[in-house]
C-alpha cells in the first residue's frame, strides 16, 4: 500500500477466542445460513453452521487491515489461530445458536509449523459442508521490504538473514495455499482505503449486487497486476502523451477522455468489451464466483487506460455490478 499515513504492517489484531469439533451429518438452508438437521453430540441443539473466511498471505501485505474490515462488518475475527483449532472454532460458532454466524480466522507463518494441520483442517471443514473461503493477501518484494523497514521490524522468517530472505522463504511456504485461494488481493500499490473497498465489495452483505468488480487501470511499464482476472490492452489507441497540450493531464480530464474516445476503435472496443463482460459475468455467477478484477492497461497507466477504465466501470455499475475503480499507476511518472 502506498498511503503515507497508514500502511498495513505485520502487526495484527489480538485473538478473540478458540476451541472443539462437531460433525453435523446433514445441512439445509434456512434464512441464508446452513443449519444442521441433526444433533451430533449430547446437549447440542440444531445450530447454524457459521460462514468461515480464512485470511492468509504475506507478512506485511495487509492481513490486519483485511481482518479489521471484516470485524467492522460484524464478523467474529480470530487472529493467529493454529490451523488445527479452526474446526473447533466453527463448532463453537455453531453452538452459539446463530449469535456467531460469520467467523474470520487469520492464519499465518507466526504459527511456524504452518501447514502441519491446515490441510487436514480444511478437509474436515469440507466434510461438514462448511461454507468457507480463503482470502490471500499478496504484495511485491519491494513493497514488503519498504513496509518492514518503515516499522523497523524483522520479517518473522528471516532469522539471521535479510528481510528478502524471509520474504522468499514465506513465499515458498505459502505457495500451495495461494494456489487454493478463492480471492487473491495484490496490495503492492493499494492504500488502506482501497484495500478496505475491495474487502467491502466482497463481504459487505447480502443486499449488495451478487457480482462485484474492481476495474483497475495500470501501466505495462510497471508490470501486470498479479491479481487481475482479465487484462485488456489500450496501446492500440494513439497515446495522448504525444499531444503537448494533453500530456500533463490524466484520463480523468475531459479533454483527454474526449481525445481517447474520438480515436478509431475506442468506442467500438468499449461496446464490445462490455458485451463480452456480460457473457463472462453470467458464467461467473453460475460458477459461484462473486468477485472479479478487470485490468485495463496502457504504456504508463495515465491516459488511455484511465479514460477507458472510467467508462467501463460506469457501464458495469449501470448494469447492477458493484464496481470499484482503482488507478494503480496514475501519478507515478
Amino acid at each position: 500500500m502506498t498511503e503515507h499515513d497508514a500502511q498495513p504492517t505485520p502487526e495484527r489484531d489480538q485473538a478473540h477466542g478458540a476451541a472443539g469439533p462437531d460433525q453435523p451429518r446433514e445441512a439445509v438452508q434456512e434464512n441464508g445460513a446452513q443449519v444442521s438437521t441433526d444433533v451430533t453430540q449430547a446437549g447440542v441443539p440444531e445450530a447454524a453452521i457459521p460462514e468461515l473466511v480464512i485470511i492468509s498471505g504475506m507478512s506485511g501485505a495487509g492481513r490486519s487491515t483485511a481482518a479489521k474490515c471484516l470485524e467492522d462488518l460484524g464478523w467474529f475475527v480470530v487472529d493467529n489461530l493454529p490451523p488445527a483449532l479452526i474446526p473447533t472454532m466453527v463448532e463453537l460458532g455453531a453452538r452459539s445458536q446463530g449469535n456467531v454466524a460469520r467467523i474470520a480466522v487469520v492464519v499465518d507463518v507466526r504459527g511456524r509449523r504452518f501447514f502441519d494441520n491446515l490441510r487436514e483442517s480444511l478437509a474436515d471443514l469440507d466434510s461438514r459442508a462448511v461454507t468457507r473461503r480463503i482470502v490471500f493477501l499478496e504484495s511485491s518484494d519491494d513493497a514488503l521490504v519498504r513496509r518492514f523497514e518503515s516499522v523497523r521490524r524483522p520479517h518473522p522468517l528471516q532469522g539471521d538473514g535479510r528481510i528478502v530472505d524471509g520474504i522468499a522463504a514465506e513465499r515458498e511456504l505459502l505457495r500451495e495455499l495461494r494456489g487454493d485461494a478463492d480471492l487473491v488481493i495484490d496490495t503492492s500499490s493499494l492504500n488502506v482505503h482501497e484495500l478496505r473497498a475491495k474487502m467491502d465489495a466482497q463481504f459487505a452483505g447480502e443486499e449488495e449486487p451478487e457480482l462485484r468488480a474492481t476495474v483497475m487501470s495500470f501501466g505495462f511499464k510497471y508490470g501486470l497486476p498479479v491479481d487481475a482476472d482479465l487484462v485488456a490492452d489500450m496501446r492500440f489507441l494513439p497515446n495522448p502523451h504525444w499531444v503537448p497540450e494533453l500530456r500533463p493531464y490524466t484520463g480523468l480530464n475531459e479533454e483527454v477522455a474526449a481525445y481517447v474516445f474520438n480515436q478509431p476503435g475506442a468506442k467500438e472496443f468499449l461496446d464490445r468489451y462490455a458485451e463480452l463482460l456480460r457473457l463472462i459475468a453470467a458464467g461467473y455467477r453460475r460458477e459461484g464466483k462473486r468477485y472479479v478484477t478487470i485490468a485495463i492497461g496502457c504504456t504508463g497507466g495515465k491516459h488511455r487506460s484511465v479514460a477507458m477504465s472510467e467508462k467501463l466501470a460506469a457501464r458495469l455499475a449501470a448494469e447492477g455490478v458493484e464496481t470499484v475503480v482503482v488507478h494503480r499507476d496514475m501519478g507515478r511518472e
